[in-house]
């Protein structure tokens, strides 16, 4: 039988799921079932193999996580070997008097070799294992272990909070999303799992303890008691043998404790853990050339050993003159070279010397450039290539490519946002940082430079990235800064998507639809309206947060009242109603009741009054009159905010777009919606009503 063959019939067993069966059976049967020496060799030698094969794995894994399965390994491990240890101590107990080589040729080597042929010196060593292994790597694994499990399960909803919060910024898809939440529950399900395997290790050593002494007892009693032997003998015969049978099982229970100490003390990098420790250990050559210096001085000093020292100080210090001068070379690749001055010439100026205006801009100081550079592997192209995606997706139309581009104007952490030209937000960033934001309810305060998130205001710290696991578990909720911009951009993008809607935007739409139904956009555009009118009705809705993905619906209602009325305005409220269904539920889900708040009859009258008598749709009113209702809108939507319902404000069509307007930035939460785009479906539920109008305030101002 090959190896391939051997390898086929294990995952044969493993599939069949007898694998698991038939190794509890073989461990029942060791400690019942008498075991030749012969057998005895070669399990102790493969219980070592095993031990050192789990230390290899835990050494090169990338992170803890690509040994998931290393507790259970563990456990079927530890069982392996308290096996062993009841059949060999059968055939110790048994066979002793024969000889140091009655339990095989493993535990006699290991009693005569390692021990010297002292059963004096052999229980000094065994009594250094066990302390080792007990109370130095056991305990420390132990400890580690209990603490990561209990931060990894505090941590857990900061991290979700971080992933739902990439995902609504679209630096994400759902399938990375789904991915990394499964990362998160595999990896608070692993170091839970190893807090309890690292109790295993831990009894394991005290159980080895345990059957020393009851081997050496046991031993002499039967030695001396039932085969006569003299107390010199049989002390040699069964101290050697329990001292090989303890050294044979302590070596592979001190090579597993260490393998549980590397896998709960890593933390997860590109490299295996020898690549960490040489390029974080050797990165500094100052550390190895004052280290060398050190080793110098006191290698000088008279009594000393004079040529380990000198010799180590010697091969330190040349290795600290490598180390800078690789970093040097490495400096002066980066380093651009100076551009040759070319001879200029001078021509006319042309049309190509007027520079267009970016419609998105993203202006980055020098000490950004980094992040927006693919070659030096910056992130933030992919963020914003994301968030370009996600809007598109939910808005219905392309959003155009963001320009970047270096401003010295600019400090060298900050960045600007504009649009058009316009300067629409700024903020300062620290690249080497990350952004720790305060949600509303954190355990405690963190070190760090304090700020406000530029997209939404929130409190929020710069913290060092070993702050990262900590900030998470008091409840923060952490961003790195290419997140920062890319989320404040989102949300920059989306307040303002009506300005980034032109004709071309909607010559393309219009053009998509014509594949699906040309017949549709032919009597639309241009027999029935312009296409100024199609894109400003357009954009009304996206500056009402509507998004425009239904098309066909949009075209269809226009070309229905492109007949009656050639305004955009009331072209938007007929839009508005068809799509009504599709804004309800953008705003409340699939609940069947929405909770509204109306206006007083009396006060609705007013507006009514007031809008029938302007020309351009505005309302004149007393200014105590607005500003007691915009005060009254605003406790009212701020009551809904907090009893988690949405705050919904319903009125008669004529007065939609203005109160929409009036309400739009000072009340944001607040959706305004006429009676008439309400679906039929849709349940109504009154929970306020803004008040009565006061007396001797019911004139109309027109103006």
């Amino acid at each position: 039988m090959n190896e391939n063959t051997l390898l086929v019939n294990l995952r044969e067993l493993s599939r069949n799921g007898l694998g698991a069966p038939i190794l509890l059976v073989m461990m029942l049967a060791m400690m019942v079932v008498p075991l030749p020496p012969f057998a005895l060799d070669m399990l102790f030698t493969f219980n070592i193999a095993l031990a050192l094969v789990v230390l290899m794995v835990t050494v090169y894994a990338l992170r803890p996580l690509d040994f998931g399965v290393f507790p259970t390994v563990l456990l079927v491990a530890t069982l392996l070997r308290l096996a062993l240890n009841v059949a060999s101590t059968r055939v110790v107990l048994l066979e002793g008097h024969t000889g140091t080589g009655a339990a095989g040729k493993v535990i006699e080597a290991f009693g005569e070799f390692v021990a010297g042929g002292n059963y004096a010196v052999g229980l000094v060593v065994f009594a250094i294992l066990v302390i080792i292994n007990f109370v130095v790597v056991t305990k420390g694994a132990g400890r580690v272990s209990e603490v990561s499990a209990r931060f990894t399960l505090d941590a857990m909803p900061g991290k979700q909070m971080a992933i739902d919060a990439d995902l609504n910024a679209g630096l994400i898809t759902q399938e990375e999303a789904r991915k990394r939440r499964e990362d998160i529950a595999r990896e608070a399900d692993f170091y839970g799992a190893m807090d309890g395997a690292s109790k295993f290790v831990r009894g394991d050593a005290v159980a080895g303890i345990l059957i020393l002494f009851i081997n050496i007892i046991g031993g002499l009693s039967i030695g001396m008691a039932q085969h006569g032997l003299d107390l010199n003998t049989a002390l040699h015969n069964y101290t050697l043998l329990t001292i090989g049978d303890g050294l044979v099982a302590q070596i592979p229970s001190l090579v597993l404790s260490t393998a549980t100490a590397i896998i709960v003390t890593r933390v997860s990098s590109a490299q295996d853990m020898g690549g960490q420790v040489i390029s974080q250990l050797f990165e500094k050559p100052a550390a190895l050339g004052v280290t060398s210096g050190v080793l110098g001085m006191l290698g000088l000093v008279p009594g000393m050993p004079n040529l380990p020292f000198l010799t180590l100080a010697a091969a330190g210090g040349w290795g600290a003159w490598w180390l800078s001068q690789r970093e040097r070379k490495a400096e002066e690749e980066i380093a651009p070279e100076p551009d040759e001055e070319q001879p200029t010439e001078t021509r006319d100026l042309s049309w190509d010397d007027v520079a267009p205006v970016d419609i998105i801009g993203l202006e980055v100081g020098y000490r950004l450039i980094p992040l927006v550079d693919r070659q030096q592997g910056g992130p933030l192209m992919d963020r914003i290539k994301g968030v370009r995606k996600k809007l598109s997706q939910e808005l219905g139309f392309l959003i155009q490519p963001v320009h970047i581009r270096d401003n010295l104007d600019l400090a060298p952490n900050a960045y600007r946002i504009t649009l058009n030209g316009v300067p629409m937000g700024e903020a300062e960033i620290h690249p080497d940082r990350e952004l720790a934001i305060n949600p509303g309810q954190v355990f405690g305060s963190l070190p760090g430079i304090p700020t406000r998130d530029p997209a939404f205001g929130l409190e929020a710290v710069w913290i060092e990235p070993e702050q990262h696991d900590n900030a998470q578990t008091m409840g923060y909720t952490v961003v790195d800064a290419s997140t920062v911009v890319a989320t404040h951009l989102s949300n920059i993008l989306q307040e303002n998507a009506h300005e980034l809607l032109g004709h071309e935007e909607v010559q393309h739409l219009l053009d998509g639809l014509a594949r699906s139904a040309p017949k549709l956009v032919e009597d639309l555009v241009p027999k029935a309206l312009p296409l100024g009118v199609v894109v400003k009705v357009l954009q009304n809705l996206l500056e009402e947060r509507v998004p425009i993905r239904d098309i066909r619906t949009i075209a269809e209602t226009l070309a229905e009242h492109a007949g009656r009325s050639q305004d955009a305005g009331n072209l938007t409220a007929a839009v508005r109603a068809a799509l009504g269904r599709s804004i309800v539920q953008h705003i409340n889900g699939l609940s069947n009741e929405l909770p509204v708040i109306t206006l007083d009859p009396a006060l609705e009258q007013i507006l009514l009054q007031s809008i029938q008598g302007t020309q351009e749709g505005g309302a004149g009113l007393e200014p105590g009159l607005a500003e007691q209702m915009h005060q009254a809108l605003a406790e009212k939507a701020q009551q809904q905010e907090m009893g988690g319902q949405p705050a919904v404000l319903l009125v008669a069509p004529p007065i939609r777009a203005w109160l929409a307007r009036l309400v739009r930035h000072s009340i944001p939460s607040l959706h305004v919606l006429a009676y008439s785009e309400v679906p039929d479906n849709k349940q109504i539920k009154v929970v306020a009503t803004v008040g009565q109008a006061p007396a001797g305030l019911g004139q109309v101002a027109t103006a």
